[in-house]
């Protein structure tokens, strides 16, 4: 390629790598802490609505950039030295867990409530109402939401770049800087975004209709 040479891609696609990473540290601690915060938006008692209701108010309203300065800088206050990959994924879990927490309510709020009254009908305590009638019909609803919040987590991951974390957006600048070819770099770390993305937005639109002839 010309202006870049094969040591220096290869440096970019190290750093996709580490976007991967940290978009999947993100998306599965968000998902853990997102699925209890769904069903104590929609299920529980009004305090429990109420403070969980205040996190993902929160958490709406901050910048992901300033949470991960929060959680870098605010974990080293505290006294503790952790390495950036460590602050950006518990930004990335408060970040994705406060959207998925909010879409999966939607989700099994969009139930019909005859099915709530069918799973009472048949005896079963609430929990298994949740876990062998509800949420097997809301996670068909959540596929789409869901996948496409997970390509906004992959995009998003470049934040972290802010407290120096070596992902796709760092590497693409430090070739930059050494090669003075902006266009070519970025259009090339565009590229690389694309290709990680687009997969999951048409993984979404099969699984869907995958779901829909079930």
């Amino acid at each position: 390629m010309d202006g870049i040479s094969i040591s220096q891609v290869g440096f970019i696609f190290k750093g996709a790598g580490w976007t991967l990473v940290l978009s999947a540290m993100g998306f599965l601690g968000g998902a853990l802490v997102g699925l209890p915060l769904a069903m104590a938006r929609s299920r529980g008692g009004a305090v429990l609505r109420a403070v969980t209701g205040a996190y993902v108010q929160l958490v709406q309203g901050i910048p992901l950039p300033v949470i991960m300065f929060l959680c870098y800088f605010g974990i080293s206050i505290a006294g503790f030295d952790v390495p950036s990959l460590v602050a950006a994924g518990i930004a990335m879990t408060a970040y994705s867990s406060a959207y998925l927490g909010e879409i999966w309510k939607g989700c099994i709020q969009a139930v019909s409530r005859t099915q709530w009254e069918a799973a009472e009908c048949l005896a079963l305590r609430p929990a298994q109402r949740l876990a062998y009638v509800i949420l097997p019909q809301a996670a068909r609803i959540a596929i789409a939401p869901t996948v496409g919040f997970l390509v906004q987590i992959v995009k998003n991951s470049s934040y972290a770049v802010v407290i120096g974390f070596f992902d796709l957006t760092y590497s693409s600048r430090v070739v930059n800087n050494s090669t003075f070819k902006p266009f070519l770099v970025f259009t090339l770390a565009a590229l690389i975004y694309f290709a990680i993305c687009y997969p999951l937005s048409s993984l979404s639109y099969r699984l869907e209709k995958r779901m829909a002839r079930r």
